[in-house]
């Protein structure tokens, strides 16, 4: 098993010699722009709408959100996930975490590179940092993902569970909070574990808090990252992956 997250963008791979993957999961920029912490109660001062707007009310999360390529990301997963093998129930796919918005522009550049098929996913929250908007009568409590695969059915591990298109969205406080967006190590292992088995390989190619790789560290699969947010990158490796090298539950 080997964890490795770098401070770099995921087009430049080829310089790390980094193995093909069973499975390429990531959440890609939403693209929110200035509207980026409208879900979030960090829109307010000290997360109570009774207190005003915060100095991050009506800004973005990064810059990264206003120039991520979804065409050079899908070349990059047709270039990295590896081959479709002639045995059924081994194939690889991708995760992709995006916006409700976003899924048919996903989709659709999917397509473009081989990847035919895709399952919608959803993930249903206990709760909503929308409620601290007074005027909205109906919150947002779901996150969404699409499973894309390009021919055969991915391979997939249910140990004669049915599996539904909704998951909830498990979360665990004991793992530090890195990135804005940050996405629970708990949904992160259940999906793992679903399309990979130990040992394969699992690659994130926009990492952020290094919660992937994590989430990979404790299922015994390897996993590597690309981040290219220096912060976020010292962060992750200091505080999310800090002692993967160490025995870890599985």
């Amino acid at each position: 098993m080997k964890i490795q997250l770098y401070n770099d963008h995921f087009q430049n791979y080829k310089r790390y010699g980094i193995p093909k993957a069973q499975l390429v999961i990531a959440d890609i920029p939403y693209n929110l722009g200035n509207n980026a912490y409208a879900s979030s109660n960090e829109w307010y001062v000290n997360g109570d709408n009774k207190n005003g707007e915060s100095d991050k009310a009506n800004k973005s999360f990064f810059d990264t959100d206003n120039n991520f390529r979804i065409a050079e990301y899908m070349h990059f997963c047709s270039k990295m996930l590896i081959k479709e093998p002639k045995e059924k129930g081994k194939a690889p796919c991708m995760i992709v975490f995006c916006a409700y918005q976003q899924q048919q522009m996903v989709i659709d550049y999917a397509k473009r590179y081989g990847f035919n098929h895709y399952i919608p996913l959803v993930f249903i929250k206990k709760s909503s940092a929308q409620v601290l908007k007074a005027n909205m009568k109906i919150v947002g409590a779901t996150e969404y993902a699409l499973v894309l695969y390009r021919d055969k059915l991915p391979k997939f591990n249910n140990n004669g569970k049915m599996i539904k298109n909704w998951f909830n969205w498990e979360t665990d406080n004991s793992y530090p909070k890195i990135h804005p967006t940050q996405k629970p190590v708990p949904v992160l292992k259940e999906l793992i574990s679903i399309f990979t088995d130990v040992g394969d390989v699992v690659i994130d190619p926009v990492a952020g808090s290094g919660s992937t790789l994590r989430a990979c560290a404790e299922l015994n699969r390897s996993c590597y990252g690309f981040e290219i947010k220096k912060d976020f990158y010292k962060d992750a490796n200091a505080r999310m992956l800090s002692n993967v090298n160490v025995a870890l539950p599985v």
